[in-house]
């Protein structure tokens, strides 16, 4: 049974089968027994509520990250050893955990964001509950409840809808109680503008929603008259509730971004190499704490060392936190935080923060039309008429693509004391018109339909025929701009105030007069409107009946050409003068509609009737003739024997700024897919004009309706969508939408889908970029979207992709630059257990490093500006590594010598008394030879082996009773030279990943004076740590001199010098590959 009703075609079967189906009345409705039996089939009308992962869930399923794990494990590890470290020392201070709690605040960070973002977008499914109305009107047991709440509706109730209100459920329409009913529905459809609904069965079973003209939908809107409709779909079997069902879907088959995938990739490889090494640092120092005597073959005498064990351990752990960037998510967020802000700027609001660099590998852009590429402002661009014999048309060319009137004109226009022809085409289009234009500030604005509401922007355009009058309407609007324009002048604050004040005033009444007294009013003054004949759908147009200044009554109509025309007898020519039409004249006129209607172009016909019979009279309703106003079945009576005036053809303008952006698209190899409501030859026609196609192109293989491409077979759909080449889909429904966006995805596309509608959610929700509309948007459909544009335009969607390739550029280099770093300390500790020196730097050194000292820097590397030439490049394969194999060998170079140089200055502390000219004993330290250094901890041993005590800044001196104390905390100075080494050569290193290639001659510093900024403090953190003897005592180290500064500097600037001479050999490499290809 369930399955029968939810199919039942109601749209294809007359009204009264649908009440049979149903076994009810309009006049009584269902009885209670029957509305308790549908129910137990089909429920509340109400949409369900899909089960969200749990809190807990959540939170653990942000651990599922390699680098989060491995981060994870060193913390455990680090409080462990610290724990026991504690215990044998005895001591009870913080200093020791400072490492592994930092790394957990950074997680329990990492997992809040990640949360959030969860349960943020989820908000789609939210929002779309709120598009269900509460309470509607409806029949039950033969009395009439008022307010039965929408939720108790089921299939075979008996609703009545009034205007304004909002529809309960899916219906069919039972019967008009007025001549017309239109439904706002662009929501759920794209329709444009409000539609038109009937009684009559659609003989078609399988046909688009636009085509169910007899149905209503839930969450759409009653926009003019009144009707009684049948329940046929409730809750989640309702259209409204079929897409919740395929947002929920969509939102299952989202997949990681390609970052995410880098990220998780780039983890996985570095967890095999930090397990590797780490192993291979503990198993190379085993000779220091496992040692055996060999007899005839045999190991004997067997000792271990635990607390050397441990201590080779802790080595093995600390190299671990050298290798992990702990500090790359925060920068990375910080970096994505930032690109956010700057896209707002431009207009692109990003909803989600991975989404900023997802952009910038988007291979197709599947924009809607109306609103995106076009202005989704109607505006009239031809106008037809006759010139002094039937033979001989006119066509005037309109420009502007706004409502303000005074956006363009009409070209060559030399009519201003119109002919008869041309005020009858200026009375029609602004007397036959129920749409208003006003002026909001500086935006004109509209209500009514938008087509009628173009037709009253050309009347302005047109002018008025009275000399007087048109004189008088110039001289308000001189004054008005005047007064709009002229807001900048400088006056003190009391008048200044005084002055904006009396300026707003003039302008309102100014913008208000002019509203009421410019042509249209002119024209509706002169001829007064005293009937309406609503737009019918049989007639295919709208009449008012008008008392000319001559005191007789006159019909002016508008409608689709076709139409108008079949019911012309008669066409009125340039002097006035009235001719039959015949045949020849006919067919000149329906084929220049054909060449209209093939630019895009919606053309309205326009004609008169002055012999009205008995409504010859007519005053209002009381008139004996008014019943044939109320009675649509008469408009054919008297919609006929018109004289006919001309065509006016309007559209939808594309933005100007489009076809630039759709050039930019093409050079930055980034395909375009428009997928529309509309018509296919509109489509086609805007398509030509945005520079998609080129004119005169064949577009087979290129067009299609929607329903064309989907009756093709997979791999036909495959082939079509993967030739280069901009494609169109028109009469687009959601379903299609999600099925191509569905294909690309599966082909390896990186798609960005825009849309506006409710209908457009489960898309925008599938795509790897859903982009939404700001302005005309709905909120379900910016609750479903990662990005929503402020401006509604094509142009934002392409810049935004070229900062989200900025972004990316930026992103690799901090991310090339903290590799090299995190590379270079791990060379560091790899070569202090290779050559069994005392290490040279403790983890919270490498910690506060990794995350503080490299963090400025690297965020800074965020700042760079978008290379010139970057959307002139083809989009990045998402397959395409974060570090190729040129990069890693250059860094390994780099992060080689940083290692070298970090333990190098160490080895030269302990056994140089000077370098370069550089006095290094002038402390009073021992120097001490390298082998000595290498068996430090066989210096029990030693026979009259003595050290003396050194001095550091500040007035302090290290002396020791035991002289193998010398390397364990003798060594706090060469430690911390080490560790400035480090901090400086890092400070230099993030200067060549200014640009992966580029020269620093090329590419200076200052190009990026954040980066500068940050340096500085950088660098001003690390003297915080040296020179504050609470801090220097946290991170074990003291204050350095001016002889130990210069080492430092001396020992850290060649980095630059190196990585010159590699970027020297990358841009040979590069030459001569394209030379090779050439």
């Amino acid at each position: 049974m369930d399955e029968i009703e939810t199919s039942f075609p109601a749209w294809s079967l007359s009204v009264n089968e649908c009440l049979k189906h149903y076994n009810v009345k309009l006049e009584k409705g269902l009885s209670t027994y029957d509305v308790d039996k549908q129910r137990e089939i089909h429920g509340f009308n109400e949409l369900t509520q899909e089960k969200g992962k749990p809190l807990w869930q959540l939170v653990i399923q942000q651990f599922d990250d390699m680098l989060v794990k491995i981060l994870l494990i060193a913390a455990f590890i680090s409080f462990v050893l610290a724990y026991f470290e504690q215990n044998e020392t005895k001591e009870s201070g913080f200093e020791a955990y400072v490492e592994p709690v930092v790394i957990v605040l950074i997680l329990i960070l990492n997992a809040f964001v990640g949360v959030w973002q969860e349960t943020n977008a989820e908000k789609a499914l939210e929002a779309l509950t709120q598009m269900q109305c509460e309470y509607c009107k409806t029949m039950r047991d033969g009395y009439l409840v008022p307010d039965l709440p929408a939720r108790d509706l089921v299939p075979g109730d008996i609703v009545e809808l009034r205007v304004g209100d909002k529809v309960p459920a899916d219906m069919r329409v039972a019967v008009l109680k007025t001549s017309t009913l239109r439904v706002e529905q662009s929501s759920l459809t794209g329709e444009s503008v409000p539609v038109l609904k009937q009684t009559q069965p659609v003989l078609v079973k399988d046909c688009d929603l636009q085509a169910k003209d007899n149905m209503v939908f839930g969450g759409t809107t009653i926009v003019n008259g009144s009707c009684i409709c049948i329940v046929v779909n409730t809750g989640m079997d309702s259209e409204i509730g079929e897409i919740q069902k395929q947002i929920h879907e969509a939102s299952l088959e989202e997949s990681d971004t390609p970052l995410k995938k880098k990220l998780d990739e780039f983890g996985n490889n570095l967890t095999r190499v930090i397990g590797f090494v780490c192993l291979a640092v503990w198993v190379i120092n085993y000779k220091y704490f496992l040692k055996w005597e060999t007899v005839n073959g045999l190991p004997t005498n067997i000792q271990f060392s635990f607390e050397k064990c441990t201590f080779y351990f802790k080595t093995a752990v600390a190299l671990a936190v050298a290798a992990i960037p702990e500090g790359l998510p925060a920068v990375i967020t910080t970096c994505l935080a930032l690109g956010t802000r700057k896209m707002a700027q431009k207009n692109a609001i990003m909803r989600k923060l991975a989404s900023v660099e997802t952009l910038g590998c988007t291979t197709v852009i599947c924009s809607d039309k109306t609103g995106t590429l076009t202005t989704n402002q109607m505006s009239v661009t031809e106008v037809l008429t006759f010139g002094g014999k039937t033979t001989a048309l006119r066509m005037f060319r309109v420009e502007g693509t706004t409502y303000d009137p005074k956006d363009g004109g009409i070209v060559d226009w030399d009519c201003f004391n119109m002919d008869a022809n041309l005020q009858a085409v200026a009375e029609i289009c602004a007397v036959c018109n129920d749409a208003g234009v006003y002026c909001n500030g500086r935006v004109f604005k509209v209500t009514g339909l938008p087509t009628e509401a173009a037709l009253k922007v050309l009347v302005e355009k047109m002018g008025v025929p009275d000399i007087k009058a048109r004189k008088k309407i110039h001289g308000l609007q001189i004054m008005a701009n005047y007064l709009i324009d002229n807001n900048n002048v400088k006056l003190g604050w009391f008048k200044t105030v005084l002055y904006v004040f009396l300026v707003l005033v003039n302008v309102f009444f100014l913008i208000f007069f002019l509203l009421s007294a410019g042509c249209c009013e002119w024209w509706t003054k002169r001829s007064k409107r005293v009937g309406t004949l609503e737009l019918d759908r049989v007639c295919k147009s709208m009449s008012v009946i008008v008392r000319e200044p001559s005191g007789h009554n006159r019909l002016l109509v508008k409608g689709a050409v076709e139409s108008v025309l079949d019911r012309s007898s008669h066409l009125q020519l340039a002097d006035g003068s009235v001719v039959p039409i015949d045949e020849p004249c006919r067919q000149l006129l329906l084929s220049r509609h054909v060449e209209m209607s093939s630019k895009g172009l919606r053309c309205l016909g326009l004609a008169y009737k002055d012999n009205l019979g008995e409504l010859s009279d007519y005053t209002g309703k009381h008139h004996p003739g008014h019943k044939k106003l109320v009675d649509p079945t008469c408009y054919g009576s008297i919609e006929t024997d018109l004289v006919f005036i001309g065509v006016v053809g309007l559209r939808d303008p594309p933005r100007e700024e489009v076809k630039f952006a759709i050039e930019e698209c093409h050079g930055a190899g980034i395909e375009v897919m428009v997928i529309t409501g509309d018509y296919k030859s509109t489509a086609e026609a805007i398509c030509m004009e945005i520079g998609l196609f080129h004119e005169g192109e064949d577009l087979r293989g290129k067009s299609f309706t929607s329903k064309e491409f989907m009756g093709l077979s997979g791999s036909q759909q495959r082939d079509i969508l993967s030739k280069p080449g901009g494609k169109v889909f028109s009469r687009a429904e959601p379903r299609h939408k999600q099925e191509i966006v569905r294909m690309l995805k599966e082909m390896g596309e990186v798609v960005a889908m825009t849309g506006d509608g409710v209908n457009d959610a489960p898309a925008l929700k599938l795509a790897d970029i859903g982009i939404a509309m700001g302005i005309t948007g709905t909120e379900v459909a910016k609750e479903a979207s990662d990005m929503v544009l402020a401006d509604d335009n094509f142009s934002t969607i392409v810049s935004a992709i070229g900062e989200g390739r900025s972004i990316y550029n930026n992103m690799k280099a901090f991310i090339r630059y903290m590799i090299s770093s995190n590379v270079g300390e791990v060379i560091s500790i790899f070569l202090t257990a290779v050559l069994g020196i005392p290490e040279c730097m403790i983890p919270v050194q490498l910690l506060w490093v990794n995350l503080v000292t490299d963090g400025p820097p690297a965020t800074a590397l965020g700042f760079s500006p978008a290379d010139v030439d970057i959307m002139r490049k083809p989009p990045r394969k998402s397959t395409d590594p974060l570090i190729n194999s040129w990069v890693l060998f250059r860094y390994l170079v780099i992060g080689s010598y940083v290692g070298i140089a970090t333990v190098g200055v160490f080895v030269i502390w302990y056994t140089q008394p000077s370098f370069m000219g550089i006095d290094l004993i002038q402390d009073g330290h021992t120097p001490v030879s390298l082998s000595q250094l290498r068996n430090w901890g066989n210096c029990s041993n030693w026979h009259d082996f003595t050290v003396t005590p050194f001095s550091v800044s500040g007035n302090r001196v290290i002396s020791f009773s035991n002289p193998c104390d010398y390397f364990t905390m003798g060594k706090v100075k060469a430690m911390t030279l080490s560790l400035s080494v480090l901090v400086a050569i890092e400070m230099f290193n993030s200067l060549n990943a200014l640009s992966e290639d580029n020269s620093l001659i090329t590419m200076p510093p200052w190009r990026n004076p954040y980066l500068l900024i940050a340096m500085v403090v950088s660098f001003s953190l690390h003297c915080l740590i040296l020179y504050v003897p609470f801090l220097a005592d946290v991170f074990g180290i003291v204050p350095l001199g001016l002889n130990e500064w210069l080492l430092v500097i001396l020992v850290s600037s060649p980095v630059i010098l190196i990585d010159e001479v590699l970027k020297t050999v990358a841009r040979s490499r590069k030459r001569f590959k394209k030379v090779k290809i050439a």
